[in-house]
C-alpha cells in the first residue's frame, strides 16, 4: 500500500505542476474569474446531453443546470415548481395528474417549452427503439411497461398534452412520492424539432441540443472541460447571478487541490491524504451522501460467483472501517446494507436503514467459514477474478485495498485490477462484460424502492446475473397493493432488503462522503440527496469575502 500511495503522490506532483503552469497561461480560459464565474474540478465527464440516454449522476448533475422539468429540487431537496405553474391537480383516486405549464418558459433557441415537449420526451424514453436504460423508472405510467417491451404502440402511453400548456398523465396506481419523481432527469422535456434534426447525434455535443434551464452549454470538450453560460431565454433569468460555470475534468485530486491553492478554481474534491493537510482550512467541507458503493458480483461471467457462500465470503472479507478511515478519509461511512441512510424514513420517523439486519458485516471468522463451504461445494481451492474500477489514482488505491483484504482473508483467491474511464466502466456493467466491478447507486426519489427496484430480475441496472422470484414479488407488492398501507409496506421492504443481503449478489462497502475545498466566497450552492448533486441557479461569488479567512475583507 505504501508503495502505491508514494507512486500516486509523485504522479500527482507532476500532474499538479503541469496543471498550474496551464492555469497561469490561461488567464482568459477555464480558470478566469472575471465577473460572476464558478470554477469547479470534476473527476469524471458527463456521458451525454440526451436525457433519455443517461443513468449516471455526473450527467444528471449537469442536467440540473441546463434543463428544467415540471418540478425541481430546491433547497434541502424540497420540490418546487419549475416549468409547472403550481401544484398538480390529482384526481381519480390519485391516478390522474393534470399539470399546468407556465407560458413564459422557453428553450435557448427561443422556442416555447410546451406540454408537447414533455409528452414527446416521455414517449421517446419508453420507445423500445431508444433503448433507454432508465425507461423502467416510468413504468408506473399507464401502459408504460407494455410500450417499452414492444407489446403496445407508443401512442397508447398514458400521457397527453391537452393543449400547449396543459399536460395530463395516468398512473397505474397512486404513488405518494410521484411529484418528487417528476423532478428527476429522465422526466425532463425534449424539443422534438431538435431531437429529430440531429437523430443519433442528438446530445453528443453542445450544439446538438437546446436548453431550458438557468444555463446552457457553450463548450464541451470530452474528458477535458464543460463550460456553461447564463441562458438569457430562461424564464427566471433574473434570479440567476452567475455568468459562467466552468467545469474542469481532472482525474487526479492532487492536481485539483493545487489549482485551488493558486486560486484557479472555487471547488474541488480532495484525497484522504490531503484532508489532513487542510484540516484547519476554512475551505475544507465534508458531506455524507445517500449513495451506496458496493462490489457487483457478476454470476454470468464467473461461475464461482453463483455460489452463495463465495459471495458471502467476499462481502465479509473487507475491513470497511479501515477502508473509510484510511483509504477514503473524506466523510464516507461504513455500510452493510444496500439502501443508503438518508434516502427515506420509516413510518416511525426513524431512518429506513435503521431497521435492516445485515449478514454482510466485516467478519473474518464468518468470511473464512463461508469460503471453506464454497471451496467444498465448488470442488476447487484456487480462484482468479478481475475487479474493474475507474481510471483515477484514488480508484486504484481503493481497488488495491480491496484486493489486499480479499487475498489476505481468503487465501487462494487472486484479484486482478483493471481500470477504465468512467463511461467505459459503466458500459461494461450495462453489457455485463465484467467479473467484479466497484460501482455505486444514489437515490432518484425519497423511497427505498429507488435502491431495491434496481436488483429485480432483468432490471437494466442489475447486471449481476442474479434474480429471485420472491424478491421480485415482495417489491411488486410494495409498489402495488401495499402503497396505501405504510406499516405493511415498510415490513415488506425490510424483508426484501434482508433477502437481498443474505443472497449477496452485491457486497456493500461504504456510503459515499466527499471532502471538498470550497471557496468561502461561494454562496447559494445547493446540494441534493436525490438526482444530480447540485443546483447552481442561486449560486454567486461574494468577492467581499476574504478567500483565505472566510471573513469580510477589511478596507
Amino acid at each position: 500500500m505504501k508503495k502505491v500511495k508514494h507512486t500516486v503522490k509523485l504522479l500527482g506532483a507532476l500532474v499538479s505542476s503541469v496543471v498550474i503552469l496551464s492555469a497561469c497561461g490561461n488567464a482568459e480560459g477555464i480558470y478566469d474569474d472575471k465577473g460572476q464565474v464558478f470554477r469547479k474540478v470534476i473527476t469524471q465527464d458527463m456521458s451525454s446531453l440526451d436525457t433519455a440516454k443517461v443513468t449516471d449522476n455526473v450527467s444528471f448533475d449537469k442536467f440540473n443546470q441546463v434543463y428544467e422539468g415540471l418540478y425541481t429540487a430546491g433547497k434541502s431537496d424540497k420540490v418546487e415548481p419549475g416549468v409547472a405553474t403550481g401544484e398538480p391537480e390529482v384526481t381519480n383516486g390519485g391516478k390522474t395528474w393534470t399539470i399546468h405549464l407556465r407560458k413564459n418558459a422557453k428553450w435557448s433557441n427561443g422556442d416555447p417549452v410546451t406540454a408537447h415537449d414533455f409528452e414527446f420526451a416521455w414517449k421517446r424514453v419508453l420507445d423500445p427503439n431508444t433503448a433507454a436504460e432508465y425507461a423502467y423508472i416510468m413504468y408506473d405510467l399507464k401502459n408504460a411497461e407494455a410500450v417499452n417491451m414492444g407489446k403496445k404502440d407508443v401512442n397508447t402511453l398514458g400521457v397527453k398534452a391537452l393543449d400547449d400548456y396543459t399536460l395530463r398523465f395516468e398512473l397505474t396506481k397512486p404513488i405518494p412520492y410521484y411529484k418528487e419523481m417528476l423532478a428527476f432527469g429522465t422526466f425532463l422535456p425534449q424539443n422534438e424539432k431538435i431531437v429529430k434534426k440531429y437523430g443519433e447525434r442528438y446530445g453528443t455535443s453542445e450544439d446538438k441540443s437546446v436548453y431550458n434551464g438557468p444555463f446552457k452549454v457553450k463548450d464541451w470538450a470530452v474528458e477535458d472541460k464543460i463550460i456553461l453560460v447564463k441562458n438569457n431565454e430562461y424564464w427566471d433569468k433574473q434570479a440567476v447571478k452567475l455568468d459562467k460555470v466552468n467545469y474542469k475534468v481532472l482525474k487526479d485530486s492532487q492536481a485539483g487541490a493545487s489549482l485551488y491553492d493558486t486560486e484557479s478554481v472555487d471547488d474541488t474534491t480532495i484525497t484522504s491524504e490531503q484532508v489532513e493537510k487542510y484540516k484547519d482550512d476554512v475551505a475544507l467541507k465534508k458531506r455524507i451522501m445517500p449513495a451506496t458503493f458496493y462490489l457487483k458480483l457478476n454470476q454470468g461471467q464467473v461461475p464461482e460467483l453463483k455460489n452463495q457462500h463465495m459471495r458471502l465470503a467476499l462481502a465479509q472479507a473487507i475491513n470497511k472501517e479501515d477502508y473509510v478511515n484510511s483509504v477514503l478519509n473524506n466523510g464516507s461511512a461504513v455500510t452493510d446494507g444496500f439502501t443508503a441512510k438518508g434516502t427515506a424514513d420509516a413510518p416511525n420517523g426513524k431512518d429506513f436503514t435503521s431497521q435492516i439486519k445485515s449478514p454482510l458485516k466485516y467478519d473474518v471468522k464468518k468470511a473464512k467459514e463461508n469460503y471453506e463451504k464454497a471451496k467444498k461445494e465448488l470442488g476447487k481451492d484456487k480462484f482468479t477474478m478481475t475487479l474493474n474500477t475507474d481510471d483515477t489514482p484514488s480508484s486504484k488505491i481503493s481497488a488495491e485495498f480491496i484486493k489486499s483484504q480479499i487475498e489476505t482473508t481468503l487465501p487462494g483467491i487472486t484479484i486482478k485490477i483493471k481500470q477504465f474511464p468512467f463511461k467505459q466502466r459503466i458500459a461494461r456493467e450495462q453489457s455485463e462484460n465484467y467479473e467484479i466491478s466497484l460501482s455505486g447507486w444514489a437515490p432518484d426519489y425519497p423511497d427505498p424502492m429507488t435502491f431495491l427496484k434496481i436488483m429485480t430480475t432483468g432490471n437494466t441496472s442489475n447486471n449481476t446475473g442474479w434474480g429471485n422470484k420472491k424478491y421480485d414479488e415482495l417489491l411488486k407488492k410494495a409498489n402495488g397493493e401495499l402503497l396505501q398501507n405504510a406499516e405493511a409496506r415498510n415490513q415488506t421492504l425490510i424483508e426484501a432488503e434482508e433477502l437481498l443481503l443474505n443472497e449477496a449478489p452485491v457486497a456493500p462497502i461504504y456510503q459515499k462522503g466527499e471532502a471538498h475545498l470550497t471557496n468561502p466566497q461561494v454562496k447559494g450552492l445547493h446540494y441534493h440527496n436525490m438526482g444530480g448533486d447540485t443546483s447552481l441557479k442561486y449560486t454567486y461569488i461574494d468577492k467581499s469575502i476574504d478567500r483565505k479567512t472566510g471573513k469580510k475583507k477589511t478596507k
